[in-house]
């Protein structure tokens, strides 16, 4: 048997496994949940700023037997928050968001402070990855992705409506945005990271649109994921985008990266279908894992698997209220298989 790392790495590597991972990334598809937290006796926000307990709230959604990996950190406001958004880290029950934008226009990309991935909050983040290593599982860093971190110091309708108007300034925000992204991501698998996520539910085609998504939202994750594999060549790369998809399928062969996660409104078939490349990651809901029954959870996973995915997962990030009983249906039904 396969131990959870090379498992993972086998999956996103295109190689045959003994069965399926059974993940949840961290960022923001956060697993942690309040049920998990009393559990580990370890609670937010305090885990979004000391080393120690992020490290082991992050390990303790592994050592419930929920997932085959520890992610983290648990939310998608650091990089945010490290260039001058203003943040509230929320309470045991809600997670960081921003409060305040540091920008008002794409225009004043210059106004944002550089980027140091070792201080404050993504500091804690490099730590707690290398002190949350073990043997044989994987630990996953994460990103937010370049637009969803643009709509952190803009406001997104004025980022939305800059796309289209101010195309140069946006692309040079876009840039700047993507290289800060890119050197935390690197000191992330320097930290002990196995693999990177990007998520970037503010850059989905639904948004954007299938022009925009690819004039701006492929390039900016390439951007990144080519110079990660530039530094890290085994380093596994996930990205999750939001929303339906249906008419970005042929622009999504183009992104640089193992696998692609999708959330649960996505038809999978037709993922498959049109990305027979890439790894396909998702779906469970996230809706059904906070109100459902493990039975119901059970029957979702086996579709998923029918369908073709490569890597069970929550189709999005979990609520906070989501039972822990859910959570191991999803996993019991893959060791199942």
């Amino acid at each position: 048997m396969l131990d959870a790392r090379t498992r993972l790495k086998k999956v996103l590597a295109h190689e045959t496994v003994d069965r399926p991972p059974c993940i949840c990334p961290g960022g923001m598809m956060n697993m942690v949940t309040h049920e998990l937290m009393r559990r580990a006796g370890i609670f937010w926000p305090d885990a979004h700023r000391d080393v120690g307990q992020m490290a082991r709230l992050a390990a303790a959604a592994f050592d419930a037997e929920c997932f085959d990996n520890i992610g983290l950190p648990f939310c998608m406001t650091v990089e945010a928050e490290a260039l001058g958004a203003r943040v509230d880290l929320g309470s045991e029950t809600v997670e960081p968001h921003v409060v305040g934008y540091p920008l008002r226009s794409v225009s004043e990309a210059d106004l944002l402070p550089s980027f140091d991935p070792d201080a404050g909050r993504a500091g804690v983040v490099l730590r707690a990855l290398a002190l949350a290593r073990r043997e044989g599982v994987p630990v996953i860093g994460n990103l937010t992705g370049p637009m969803s971190l643009a709509g952190s110091l803009i406001e997104p309708g004025a980022l939305y409506k800059a796309l289209r108007r101010q195309p140069e300034a946006a692309r040079r925000l876009l840039d700047r945005l993507c290289d800060d992204l890119l050197a935390f991501g690197l000191r992330q698998l320097q930290a002990g990271a196995d693999v990177i996520a990007i998520s970037d539910p503010s850059g989905t085609a639904e948004i954007l649109g299938p022009d925009l998504f690819a004039a701006f939202e492929i390039p900016a994750l390439n951007r990144i994921a080519r110079g990660l594999r530039q530094n890290f060549p085994e380093a596994g790369l996930i990205v999750h985008i939001c929303g339906h998809m249906r008419h970005a399928f042929p622009l999504l062969e183009a992104l640089d990266c193992d696998a692609i996660s999708f959330d649960a409104v996505v038809r999978l078939a037709e993922a498959r279908h049109h990305l027979p490349d890439k790894a396909l990651m998702g779906a469970v809901s996230t809706f059904a894992l906070e109100r459902g029954t493990p039975d119901k959870i059970a029957a979702l996973t086996r579709h998923c698997l029918r369908a073709g995915v490569d890597i069970v997962a929550p189709a999005c990030g979990m609520g906070n209220a989501t039972p822990l009983a859910t959570v191991r249906a999803m996993r019991d039904t893959v060791l199942a298989i």
